[in-house]
């Protein structure tokens, strides 16, 4: 399944299991309104008069200071870390290939080593060839996305409205199913299409009823071979990351849609900008990415009876889907995909580097060691709710590298992050002139 053939279409029924963290609802059923889309530059926005106010649980700075007397608390949260095990492919089942990975009580993953003792080795008959996991949440081949979105992702919904950073990435080696979690297709939409959805869902039940302003944006990128390129401006060139004091880490120059109103134009937009995604056929996957993708929508709310100066939430949500790690012998690779393959590998062995070194806490965490890393630093160690699904496959052959995958998945799960709600103090007034100035 190429990323290009996905489209918009409603939710697969519901009737999944819905395990849901306590104290988080569902979205009322509300239909979004269409309208227009407008593209904005990061450097053509119009300046805005910002006071940022951030604070912590312990009331340190300037809690409780804000003109409406409320503070922003931080929250120290683990990242929430999802395995989710594929089902044997049919190549795989004509190769001879036997599942070695196995999900029991929604949270524990059994992973066997296909060796084989022989039977009269008696010193090694009895030796135990299970693994065993313990995770947030666990998933077997049958499981449907929604199922997974309902389980992981849709908590981080409400976070991201009330000015929160949230982010959910897939991770795993290639032919694991990452794109299939993350994109899925018109019959099985992935956690991009389902978090949109209900995320409109909210945002017109808050305009409507709480009487609410609430502007959303977006943007697409991918990173390859080290490179950042912007998905909605496919010609522009190679975007820097910039670490910005208020937004954290950030891409300079990326193009932004602004005015979107329903998950199905974002879709069309993520269509589009999909063809210009670099994807490849290897010899273990016939379309494997060769790029990370990073979507990111951003989420502005005000309340709509606000005059001259308001208080604006800005909430950001990141969903990334990461090439998977390959193995030279495995794909056939030669050439540029050679090249391709060893740039992956080495911006994923920098994320399990961040990993390992974030679950140990470790003062020095080498995020400058790739691009993807210095995204994903907020993310992983900074102001963020994270979810982490990690993608396995069950086929022995595969054995290593699903024994790595869970490996760096289970020390996620000792990583903290603590968000910390972002608001600002936005003069309209004084912004409304700057834009008059600008047109002079």
């Amino acid at each position: 399944m190429r990323p290009s053939e996905v489209v918009a279409c409603p939710p697969p029924p519901s009737g999944l299991p819905p395990p849901r963290p306590p104290g988080l609802h569902r979205a009322e059923e509300v239909r979004p309104r269409n309208a227009g889309v407008r593209f904005e530059s990061k450097a053509n926005i119009r300046s805005l008069s910002l006071d940022v106010r951030r604070t912590s649980a312990e009331g340190e700075a300037e809690a409780g200071e804000d003109q409406e007397g409320s503070a922003q608390q931080s929250k120290g949260h683990n990242i929430l870390v999802a395995v989710r095990c594929r089902a044997l492919l049919p190549q795989e089942m004509q190769a001879g290939g036997r599942a070695t990975v196995k999900v029991t009580d929604g949270q524990t993953v059994v992973l066997e080593d296909p060796k084989t003792t022989a039977d009269d080795d008696y010193l090694r008959i009895n030796k135990s060839k299970e693994r065993r996991y313990n995770f947030d949440q666990a998933f077997d081949p049958t499981a449907r996305n929604h199922e997974v979105y309902e389980r992981t992702t849709r908590f981080l919904i409400g976070s991201v409205l009330q000015g929160f950073n949230a982010t959910v990435f897939a991770y795993g080696a290639t032919s694991a199913g990452k794109t299939h979690t993350m994109l899925g297709y018109a019959g099985e939409p992935g956690i991009m299409m389902l978090t949109l959805q209900d995320l409109f869902e909210e945002v017109s039940k808050q305009t409507w009823q709480e009487n609410k302003h609430i502007e959303v944006k977006c943007s697409f990128l991918e990173v390859y071979n080290e490179n950042i390129r912007d998905l909605l401006s496919p010609e522009s060139d190679f975007l820097d990351i910039r670490e910005d004091p208020v937004k954290g880490m950030c891409v300079a120059g990326i193009s932004e849609v602004g005015g979107l109103e329903s998950a199905g134009e974002i879709m069309a937009l993520l269509q589009q900008a999909n063809k210009h995604r670099t994807t490849e056929s290897t010899g273990a996957n016939v379309t494997s990415s060769r790029s990370h993708a990073v979507l990111q929508v951003m989420v502005h709310q005000r309340d709509a009876s606000a005059d001259v100066v308001a208080q604006v939430n800005l909430g950001k949500l990141s969903m990334i889907d990461l090439a998977g790690s390959e193995r030279a012998s495995h794909t056939n690779n030669k050439g540029l995909r050679m090249i391709e393959g060893a740039n992956i590998n080495r911006s994923l062995l920098a994320l399990g580097n961040c990993i390992t070194a974030l679950s140990s806490s470790v003062a020095f965490v080498p995020y400058r060691d790739s691009k993807m890393t210095r995204l994903l630093k907020d993310s992983l160690g900074g102001n963020c709710r994270t979810v982490m699904i990690a993608n396995v496959s069950p086929c022995h052959i595969n054995y290593e590298d699903t024994h790595n995958t869970l490996k760096y998945a289970n020390r996620a799960k000792n990583i903290k992050t603590k968000s910390v709600r972002n608001v600002v103090t936005v003069n309209y007034h004084a912004s409304k002139y700057t834009e008059i100035i600008k047109d002079l």
